[in-house]
């Protein structure tokens, strides 16, 4: 077997969505980085299949083919086992990567030992409820990043691009598939990792959200679905908070930076 080079592997679920799927591929093409793509994909019938069996890129890549589209959790649960690097990367396939430096500023994060995952999307503070408080939201999109470089703490991570250790991964168990189809996973994920005295971070390396990739369907088009997903959430902040709630409220700020920042929310024209 030959010498792993790439330190990390990107971990794409992929149902349909081809044209978002390209855009992300051909994104990741300037990225400075080493890196692997594991893609599991969940039964596509838009061509997906096709595109990747004749895949026109130069990184690695690996595929798993799953007809089975119940759960996005589920299948990444099936994937990130796969990974033969130190470190593996969850990531959206509506993502479009602007900063070819952005895994390189993920990666190196974890020079610093006390940090166990890094986004580029995520919130500082959760309410005793387990929502994120909106001003403490902090990202990297590229229409206007509100992270300051080179990045901040905080306490979730969201799961447009979480960045992790595989072996940390394996000690927390993998993903709880208790949160259904999609959501909740990624605060829980957060919260396990912060569990263990690790810091979840947030690096400043713009990128743009397209939006609506990852779903496997899209509940808007239909108003039953869409009550379902409705309660799918409900049931997430339910199981969330079962599990987590000795946490909650949770902030990643210390006490100084809390008093600035609402300072600054309350009275924006203090200097």
């Amino acid at each position: 077997m030959t010498a792993v080079r790439e330190r990390v592997t990107l971990v794409l679920p992929l149902f349909n969505q081809l044209p978002l799927t390209r855009v992300c591929f051909e994104s990741l093409k300037a990225t400075t980085e080493p890196f692997r793509v594991l893609v599991i994909d969940n039964g596509s019938t838009d061509g997906t299949r096709e595109f990747l069996r004749a895949f026109p890129y130069a990184y690695p890549l690996q595929v798993i083919e799953n007809d089975d589209n119940r759960s996005v959790i589920a299948s990444l649960n099936r994937a990130w086992p796969a990974v033969e690097t130190e470190l593996l990367c969850i990531l959206h396939n509506d993502t479009e990567m602007i900063d070819p430096t952005w895994l390189t500023k993920l990666v190196r994060a974890f020079d610093d030992p006390t940090v166990g995952m890094t986004g580029l999307f995520g919130a500082k503070r959760m309410r005793r409820g387990g929502r994120y408080v909106g001003r403490t939201i902090v990202h990297s999109l590229a229409e206007g990043p509100t992270v300051r470089a080179p990045g901040e703490d905080v306490v979730s991570i969201d799961a447009v691009c979480m960045c992790l250790p595989k072996r940390l991964l394996e000690d927390i168990g993998g993903l709880d598939e208790r949160y259904g189809f999609y959501h909740g996973f990624d605060k829980d994920l957060s919260l396990a990792v912060r569990e263990r005295g690790l810091r979840c971070r947030i690096v400043h390396a713009p990128f743009r959200h397209h939006g609506g990739g990852t779903r496997a369907r899209d509940f808007r088009r239909d108003p039953a679905r869409e009550q379902r997903d409705i309660a799918l959430r409900k049931g997430a902040i339910d199981h969330l908070m079962t599990k987590w709630g000795h946490r909650m409220p949770a902030d990643a700020r210390r006490l100084g930076a809390r008093v600035r920042e609402w300072l600054a929310s309350r009275y924006p024209w203090r200097p």
